[in-house]
Formats: structure tokens, sequence, C-alpha cells
């Protein structure tokens, strides 16, 4: 990505990137340390060839990064940002569902009384 692309450009571009379930749920246990690929594979039901393409688009987009301890590649987030993000996510998530929640309690109050 280089400086000339708008800034909501590139927030649109870091948002469809983080818009595939395997890279979050990546993100997500990442969260916890470095992980080498056997590790992430045991908790991510996804083939080997696809967990490597997903660690690959998040790489490229600069949310994680990977070093050598001898044969194994470990995975880090590159900043704690990226688990700030998840965070704010949650949140979000779950104020929308406590909406939901209510318009719902709400229906059924309104249903009981017809």
């Amino acid at each position: 990505m280089t400086a000339s692309v708008p800034l909501y450009q590139a927030k649109a571009e870091l948002f469809r990137t983080l818009g595939h379930p395997v890279r979050i749920r990546v993100l997500e246990l990442l969260q916890g340390g470095p992980h080498a690929v056997h590790e992430l594979l045991t908790n991510i039901e996804v083939e080997s060839s696809n967990l490597s393409q997903q660690l690959a688009v998040l790489r490229r987009a600069g949310l994680v990064s990977s070093s050598r301890d001898g044969a194994t590649v470990l995975y880090t987030l590159a900043t704690p940002d990226v688990a700030q993000l998840l965070l704010y996510g949650r949140r979000i998530l779950a104020a929308m569902w406590a909406d939901q929640e209510g318009m719902l309690a709400e229906l059924r109050e309104s249903a009981d009384k017809v």
C-alpha cells in the first residue's frame, strides 16, 4: 500500500483483510503469544494449505509477522493494536446483540398483550 492511497481506502482494505473467519481466528489465537502452524492447525479446522494462504494474506497486510526458531516458523501479531481492534470488535458486537435482545423482549411483551 502506498502513501498515495486515501486513508478511507486503506481502512477499507484493512477491513476486507479481516473479513474472513479463519483470519480472525488466527489473530485471536495469536493474542496468546507466538504460535507455529501446527499449533494453529490444532485449534482451527482447516486444511494446512488453506491456513498457509490465510497467514500469507495476514503477513502481506502487516497484521502478523513471522520468525524462525530452527526449522519452525512462529507467527505473532505485528502490533498489540491488532488485539485492541479485536477487543473493540467484540465490544461492538456485544452492544449490537444487547440492543437486539432488548428489541426481542419488547416484541415478546407486545405479542403477549395481543
